[in-house]
């Protein structure tokens, strides 16, 4: 699959889907468009992509308000074929505070999973119209098992990861092609974390990923790609034992 020549990005400020638009567009791609909440933060982004010879529209886009997503998307979609959408929308949330907050825990929740399901049924729409087209959804490792540290978190990635899979299988033979990106703990400036944290990788690592990962026709996609063994050794580790894990 080659790569495309016009990207979607849904979370337009995230240093994964910058670095992956960055690696794009030094390959083929020519029009971007960056979805997220108006910032200075945004048009930063956009000025540094035109930089490289891109021509970049900022879309004003807000996960959090569902009922916007098929006006917002569609005008983009009306302005000619999209060869790619980018989901990297979410939050990390805070495990301790939305522990005590209900209502921080379900900001998490309706970002990261209600939100992306919308923009995902939305784009997927679209792009099945146009018969072509690819849907690139970041989840995260941490969907993969429940961990005492980071539930809720992994919860919302969990259920994002179930539903990505459903409209690949859904959308399969219909020119649409889905594929799940499954990172590990990522470093980037805006995160904290474990200074020695395993298999932490990069935002410029997970667009490599990606990049491959749509040049092979993959449906997912692990970063560093030895978590898809070490995964499948953690799904089998005994409860009594997997709650103890701390990193």
């Amino acid at each position: 699959m080659r790569p495309p020549q016009s990207l979607l990005v849904l979370g337009g400020t995230s240093e994964i889907a910058l670095a992956t638009a960055r690696r794009m567009i030094a390959r083929r791609t020519r029009t971007v468009w960056l979805a997220g909440r108006p910032s200075p933060a945004l048009e930063t982004a956009a000025s540094e992509l035109r930089v490289l010879g891109a021509d970049v529209h900022t879309v004003a886009f807000d996960a959090l308000d569902p009922d916007s997503h098929e006006t917002v998307l569609g005008k983009v979609f009306a302005e000619g074929d999209v060869d790619m959408v980018l989901l990297a929308f979410g939050i990390l949330g805070d495990q301790a505070r939305d522990e005590r907050e209900p209502a921080a825990a379900v900001r998490v929740a309706q970002t990261n999973y209600l939100g992306a399901v919308s923009a995902g049924l939305v784009s997927a729409r679209a792009l099945q119209t146009q018969e072509h087209g690819s849907l690139v959804v970041l989840s995260s490792v941490a969907g993969e098992r429940a961990r005492r540290a980071d539930f809720i978190y992994g919860s919302s990635k969990a259920g994002l990861d179930t539903f990505t899979q459903g409209l690949g299988d859904a959308l399969h033979g219909t020119g649409v092609h889905v594929m799940v990106v499954r990172p590990g703990f990522v470093r980037s400036k805006r995160t904290a974390g474990p200074e020695k944290a395993p298999f932490a990788t990069t935002p410029e690592a997970v667009a490599t990923a990606i990049e491959l990962g749509l040049r092979r026709g993959s449906e997912a996609v692990w970063v560093p790609g030895t978590l898809r063994v070490v995964m499948s050794a953690l799904r089998h580790v005994p409860r009594s034992l997997f709650r103890r894990l701390t990193v």
